[in-house]
């Protein structure tokens, strides 16, 4: 038997009761990191601790130096300990299952918080350089949609004969290259505006009125996939979880559209920012889930 028919056989029946929630766990614990970092971001905490892996001087803690920014920084970072027990409890109860892929996934996971903790350090000793922060939030989106792959193996192994093809498919290819495209104008967008984490730390010196023209561009582009996809499944009957699914990722952006015109028109207050990060967050995990309920259609 090859290791995807032993995976198949196993699943969900080898899983563990542990599994369901600890994959629940990394996706939330990862959204929340998300937002967090944004609130770093956004109220000028991003030198709170201006060094690393110390917090200030030869001390770990805000120890000396303690004040408001401090405390906020301080606290995102031991957010760090809270996922690196959730990935290791993930990790092991991956490993009871005796499944490879479900091992494989947690170990990425698990693989992607120390490399986050280490990405977040260098952009505190670059003194918050944008394109840096852009990478370490875009790495946190991933792990998000890994996450998401993880709680869709507990139950549905990879198709043996791999995932569907056509023109359906392909279009969910497109919604999902889409999304990210916008998430990563997103970040130059931000790179380029007021909030920088602290008021000494550079901009990428790039026009903000330009790339927010360009990033509501690649949204009407991602809105119009997404409703070419909605109406592709419903043509096609595809399974109802397919159609499910687009249509929960169209009201994130329907709703994640509203926060992102409403903060540009009245002059990016931080409460409205904070929302468009977990929208952000949001989508990434929707769009994954799209994207696989229309690759693995379940079988009826």
């Amino acid at each position: 038997m090859t290791t995807t028919e032993s995976d198949r056989a196993t699943a969900p029946t080898r899983t563990g009761r542990w599994l369901r929630p600890l994959g629940w766990a990394s996706l939330v614990a990862n959204i929340v990191l998300v937002v967090t970092g944004g609130a770093v971001r956004l109220t000028g905490s991003g030198l709170g601790c201006p060094t690393w892996p110390h917090c200030n001087g030869g001390s770990f803690t805000p120890h000396g130096a303690y004040n408001v920014h401090a405390a906020i920084e301080f606290g995102n970072r031991m957010l760090t300990f809270v996922l690196t027990a959730v990935a290791i409890a993930t990790f092991l109860a991956a490993w009871r299952s005796g499944r490879r892929d479900l091992r494989r996934l947690a170990l990425v996971m698990g693989l992607g918080i120390p490399a986050q903790a280490v990405i977040g350090g260098i952009t505190v000793l670059t003194d918050l350089n944008p394109w840096i922060v852009s990478f370490h939030l875009l790495c946190s989106m991933a792990i998000i949609g890994v996450a998401v792959l993880f709680l869709q193996r507990l139950d549905r192994p990879a198709p043996l004969g791999g995932a569907t093809g056509g023109p359906v498919t392909g279009l969910a290819w497109a919604t999902f290259a889409a999304a990210w495209l916008v998430l990563y104008v997103g970040t130059v967008v931000t790179g380029s505006g007021p909030h920088a984490g602290d008021a000494s730390s550079p901009r990428n010196g790039l026009d903000p009125l330009e790339l927010s023209q360009l990033h509501a561009d690649v949204v009407f582009l991602f809105v119009g996939l997404t409703l070419g996809l909605l109406f592709a499944l419903l043509a096609t009957r595809a399974p109802a979880v397919a159609v499910r699914a687009v249509v929960v990722l169209l009201v994130i952006e329907v709703a994640q559209g509203a926060v992102g015109f409403v903060q540009y028109f009245t002059g990016l207050p931080i409460v409205l920012v904070g929302f468009h990060m977990l929208g952000a967050a949001l989508i990434s995990a929707a769009v994954t889930w799209v994207l696989l309920q229309v690759r693995e259609p379940a079988s009826s």
